[in-house]
């Protein structure tokens, strides 16, 4: 269906103020990953409009600069209107300018270079996520790929899904989704049960899939354990075999760590589940409070602001935890507990951004392990999306300085754009902030904990930035292979600072330590799996998509890399370009396969059916059991 909630509409508008954003498009000059070698010809210039997707959370207002302070149109001229003439000119990749500058790829600006080596956990250093290092993903793109197909290189890509797909739930609409997992995020089954947990909300309420958000709660699925499942029939495959059990917290359990209770809505957002000892689960997730909606849902003044656009108390996200015990047996799983909550963290205002710095701040997601490459160490670790700890803008100055915080006015430097001295592809810093590329101020977080409850803990500085590049570093996780450490997050095609872009899905970073020089993955594009787009014509949204793009450029968001390079997410919309009439998700999509080396992956498109695996295919790589769960008689 076509989304038309006029309300939600509205509200994206005053999120993203409404402003034109000019697309750089893949100029000439391409350089293609593996095999693929299009020919480098100048593209269309193309803009949209800076509104900001379902997905994107309680940030759209971060996207990008207020209504009166315009950004400029930017078309290829920077990034490889050269083309082929540069490449002939600079005869080849291994000549030198006139200055003594060499180009890897001419006719694009040189990525930065990244060391990928450790630091020490507690040394404050972050690693940068550059804008040279992002122009990457406009050198791979074919120029020339036609309207309705994909630009970006097959190994980078994920498979095409059919818009006939079965429902995960017909009750809930089901998106973010994680595991059950130990410390080392191996994911396990309990007494013979695979157990996931998913965002879900009611499908029956009456709002719309594109409001879900201050609707969601945490729910729980459990199949048996080594359900086979494919996604070859389509509609008619399995929904991978998952039981839906309900909500993890009862009624108003997660609202309660709020001081203050005049929320007009409140809700539950991602975050991951650890098994401790015997049958003790501690869910780590995100509970938000929301003082300026007039109807709990999304579409009534939006995140920060009354339905006037006048200023008012801003949306409160908070990192909490909560225990509860696990049952199994053979008729099922069931939960218990989760009442009390803990809260951990709250933005402090010198690493990682507060709602007095900008109200629309992205502080949510934690996940927690330990350095699987060190098992001297015993310390319990979490990654978070934040935001850089900036003012958002003049305004809310006072707001932070009342608060004890950093009252730097958020500016772009040198080191966030990363370009080489000398490149003369390389924009400038006045350039860039003019464009209000300091809007976006993506960070990932890092944290440890005090006590062995994992009720306390502390802040480390943040382990990425991506400030000026993107504002969004949604869901990050740790991945450990052959001794490297591999940090993997999401982002949104829409969350990209002016002059960038790239396509909704996974990014990865790979260092020596977990404190590292992270380099991006794959050419330093750090794309590891993107949905299929056209980067030569504007993206559109989900609830409506460019009639030139692919079909598939939203076809699904918020993957979690599993152990084994298995990557599961959810469907959100797939068609409708041509049209106007896309298809909705809200149920788990086919699992695929990464193959992970050193600094690169590739999708496998040998597994499964033409590289989709079965829908919703979350299978565990660890079994624990108690010898079998008398079911408590609470609950029967």
């Amino acid at each position: 269906m076509t989304v038309t909630h006029t309300s939600f509409r509205a509200r994206r508008r005053r999120l993203a103020v409404a402003l034109t954003l000019g697309l750089l498009v893949a100029g000439s000059g391409t350089t293609a990953l593996a095999d693929e070698t299009p020919s480098p010809s100048a593209s269309p210039t193309a803009t949209a409009t800076a509104e900001a997707s379902p997905e994107a959370g309680a940030a759209q207002k971060n996207d990008q600069s207020p209504a009166g302070q315009g950004q400029t149109t930017q078309t290829p001229t920077d990034q490889g209107q050269a083309g082929q003439a540069d490449q002939q000119a600079a005869g080849g990749a291994d000549a030198q300018d006139a200055n003594g500058f060499k180009a890897d790829n001419p006719g694009w600006a040189n990525a930065t270079k990244h060391t990928g080596a450790a630091h020490g956990v507690e040394e404050n250093y972050t690693a940068k996520w550059t804008r040279a290092d992002a122009m990457q993903i406009q050198r791979v793109s074919n120029p020339n790929a036609p309207s309705g197909t994909n630009s970006m290189p097959e190994q980078l890509t994920m498979p095409e899904i059919s818009n006939g797909f079965p429902a995960t739930s017909e009750d809930v609409w089901v998106w973010d989704t994680w595991t059950l997992t130990d410390e080392a995020a191996h994911q396990i089954s309990y007494n013979g049960w695979e157990i996931a947990f998913s965002l879900v909300a009611d499908r029956h309420a009456g709002y719309t899939f594109d409001d879900r958000h201050t609707h969601a709660r945490l729910g729980f699925f459990y199949r048996k354990a080594g359900t086979q499942t494919s996604s070859a029939d389509g509609a008619n495959s399995s929904n991978g075999g998952w039981i839906y059990g309900g909500h993890v917290f009862p009624d108003g359990a997660s609202g309660s760590i709020f001081e203050d209770q005049s929320f007009t809505a409140q809700t539950e957002w991602s975050g991951s589940a650890r098994l401790m000892e015997g049958n003790k689960i501690r869910m780590f997730y995100t509970s938000v409070a929301f003082y300026n909606t007039t109807t709990g849902g999304s579409g009534d003044g939006g995140y920060g602001q009354d339905g006037n656009n006048a200023t008012s108390k801003p949306y409160d996200p908070r990192i909490v935890q909560s225990e509860g015990r696990i049952y199994a047996d053979e008729n099922g799983v069931w939960l218990t507990g989760f009442r009390t909550q803990h809260q951990l963290l709250v933005p402090d205002g010198k690493y990682y951004q507060t709602r007095e710095q900008n109200p629309g701040v992205n502080f949510r997601d934690p996940f927690t392990f330990r350095d699987q490459n060190n098992p001297s160490d015993p310390t319990e670790y979490m990654v978070f999306e934040g935001n850089s700890a900036f003012v958002r803008e003049q305004q809310y100055v006072d707001a932070a300085a009342k608060a004890g915080q950093n009252t730097a006015v958020a500016t772009c430097t040198a080191e966030d754009l990363g370009y080489e001295q000398g490149d003369p592809k390389a924009e400038t810093v006045e350039a860039v902030n003019q464009r209000g590329g300091y809007y976006q101020l993506a960070n990932v977080g890092l944290a440890r904990a005090k006590n062995k409850a994992m009720t306390q803990w502390e802040y480390l500085p943040p382990l990425l930035s991506g400030n000026c590049v993107n504002d969004q570093t949604e869901r990050p996780q740790i991945y450990f292979q052959d001794g490297k450490y591999y940090l993997f997050t999401i982002s949104h095609r829409e969350t990209y600072a002016d002059g960038l872009q790239g396509p909704e899905g996974v990014y990865g970073f790979v260092g020596d330590g977990l404190r590292s020089d992270y380099k991006p993955l794959n050419q330093n594009t750090g794309i590891a799996l993107g949905n299929p787009i056209n980067l030569n014509f504007n993206p559109g949204k989900p609830y409506s998509p460019d009639f030139n793009q692919s079909p598939y450029t939203f076809q699904s968001y918020s993957h979690y890399v599993m152990p084994g390079g298995l990557v599961e997410s959810f469907i959100d919309s797939i068609g409708g370009n041509k049209d106007g009439n896309p298809v909705r998700g809200g149920s788990l999509a086919p699992t695929v396969k990464l193959n992970i080396s050193g600094d690169t992956t590739s999708v496998d498109r040998t597994y499964g059916t033409n590289g989709l695996g079965g829908f919703a295919d979350i299978p565990a790589d660890r079994a624990r059991t108690n010898g079998g769960d008398t079911r408590p008689q609470r609950l029967k």
